[in-house]
């Protein structure tokens, strides 16, 4: 019976993939399949695929793009494991991650999925260990300790402290839930850990580093930008929490969140959406000195607020993030 199905979805990232693919392969657990799904690339994503002769690695190439979520949601109806993980194309598993987390699952009948902690790599496959320790704390993983996670939700909406790609899951709890929302495309990882967490799943944390993800220069864009806060600001409309404090946090999140989509679409030169998004956001945050910038910004000519905003990008301190990304391939 086959154990585990290892996704990766990619598209146009036939430069990372073959390392995603060798991290795979070099699993100490070798009872898997590798579903690749391809949403449309046009580069030599099919070429590196084709240079891996292993009869465990199942490619799907879709003709035209269909998005984030179809392609994702085409590898986990294609899976026929117990157990799934998707990853993305220019990530990596370390080779003793599906063997520690498999132990977890069998060890722990009452989880539904185990997260590991990771390890953040820049574009040269380089660990970059303060980079990591940042990353860790911030998202608080740096306090979550061995074992059943408590207050999942808060976890998953408020601190974000999981990441899917470093995640091994039951393939049946993730049936339940629908696993990919098609309108949560582009947030789709955030939007599957918190809905899992409403429907009083239960998570498991794996301390240990057992995941490498990849910081590189070509990740955001003004673009990928919109298309993330739109559907962030559509998926955190859409929770409900029964906790009353949270609920006040779901709506801070989702002024916030707003706030940086309405500075965003001012940049791109959306006026009129821009600052309706703006005020809805003062609202609840009130008159910050950010979104008062960024209306009077919206009335320049938009070469000039672009301009303006790349300033304002540059002077401020940079975090590991943007260190990362600024690492030299």
């Amino acid at each position: 019976m086959l154990k585990v199905s290892v996704c990766i979805p990619t598209y146009n990232r036939a430069h990372y993939l073959a390392y995603s693919i060798n991290s795979v392969l070099n699993q100490t657990y070798t009872n898997f399949e590798l579903i690749i799904c391809d949403d449309g690339s046009t580069d030599n994503t099919s070429g590196v695929v084709s240079q891996f002769n292993d009869s465990r690695i199942r490619y799907i190439k879709h003709p035209n793009n269909i998005g984030r979520s179809r392609n994702m949601r085409s590898g986990f109806d294609a899976a026929c494991g117990t157990y799934f993980i998707k990853f993305d194309d220019d990530d990596a598993l370390t080779p003793e991650f599906l063997e520690k987390t498999i132990a977890v699952l069998e060890a722990e009948p009452n989880a539904d999925f185990v997260c590991t902690n990771h390890w953040i790599i820049n574009q040269k496959n380089e660990r970059v260990e303060s980079a990591t320790v940042e990353n860790s704390a911030k998202w608080k993983k740096d306090q979550l300790k061995e074992g059943i996670i408590p207050d999942l939700i808060r976890q998953t909406f408020q601190y974000q402290s999981l990441q899917v790609g470093s995640t091994l899951f039951r393939r049946a709890c993730l049936e339940e839930i629908n696993y990919m929302r098609p309108e949560a495309d582009g947030c789709e990882d955030f939007d599957l850990l918190v809905r899992l967490a409403l429907a009083g799943k239960q998570g498991y944390f794996l301390p240990e580093f057992l995941m490498e993800y990849r910081l590189h220069g070509k990740q955001t864009s003004l673009r990928q930008d919109l298309h993330f806060l739109s559907a962030k600001v559509l998926c955190i409309k859409s929770y409900k929490f029964s906790d009353q404090e949270l609920e006040i946090q779901r709506l801070y999140k989702l002024a916030g969140t707003q706030q940086v989509l309405g500075l965003r679409l001012i940049e791109k030169g959306d006026t009129l959406d821009g600052r309706r998004i703006l005020r809805e956001s003062t609202q609840v945050l009130g008159r910050s000195r950010k979104a008062t910038l960024g209306l009077i910004l919206s009335y320049l000519p938009v070469s000039l607020r672009r301009i303006a905003f790349q300033g304002f990008r540059r002077i401020r301190a940079k975090d590991y993030s943007e260190r990362v990304r600024e690492t030299v391939g």
